[in-house]
């Protein structure tokens, strides 16, 4: 997060009208800038796009009408709006009436496709990260905003105010302990 948008946010703390203004257009490209890194491993044709997870995230954080503790509870309040989104939109998918194990084919087969995290492993990952915010809140966090909102470990590091090294270690625990409880 850019230092200007920080000091709006806390700006915006203090009841200065004019920076929420100001703050708004600012924070919603990095909610745009986000959610396209997030949906950039999803596989080919994914009917979800940048702008929808956008709009949607915008609204929940600022329709929840709350005020923010700095960059790392936005980021936060961001990356667990994109969660819910993401995970709602893995349990359509999922549902008989939206296809259930149906498999969408790409008509041009031919090209190469990457594969971003399926709906089943989304809907896994959701359904422990509450176990492993008991016991391992930092390393939860790292996965909401890494796993959920895409952020990349230098700018998880940055938001948890963590090094990098150590970001990087909470983050290999957190998916060694998410593969194991999994199974």
């Amino acid at each position: 997060m850019s230092d200007k948008v920080r000091e709006l946010i806390d700006r915006v703390e203090r009841g200065e009208a004019q920076a929420s203004e100001e703050l708004l257009p600012l924070v919603y490209e990095q909610l745009r800038d986000l959610a396209s890194r997030r949906l950039a491993n999803d596989p080919a044709g994914s009917s979800f796009q940048t702008t929808e997870l956008v709009h949607e995230a915008y609204l929940r954080i600022v329709g929840a009408d709350r005020q923010w503790d700095g960059a790392k509870h936005f980021f936060a309040a961001a990356s667990e709006a994109m969660r819910r989104i993401l995970v709602d939109r893995a349990r359509r998918k999922k549902s008989l009436k939206h296809g259930g194990n149906l498999r969408r084919i790409d008509l041009d087969s031919d090209l190469p496709t990457s594969q971003g995290p399926t709906p089943e492993e989304v809907l896994v990952v959701h359904s422990l990260l509450d176990e492993l915010a008991a016991q391992h809140p930092v390393e939860a966090e790292i996965v909401k905003l890494h796993y959920f909102a895409g952020l990349n470990i230098s700018e998880v590091a940055r938001v948890l105010s963590l090094s990098i090294s150590t970001t990087h270690r909470y983050w290999k625990f957190a998916r060694a302990w998410l593969r194991d409880a999994a199974e």
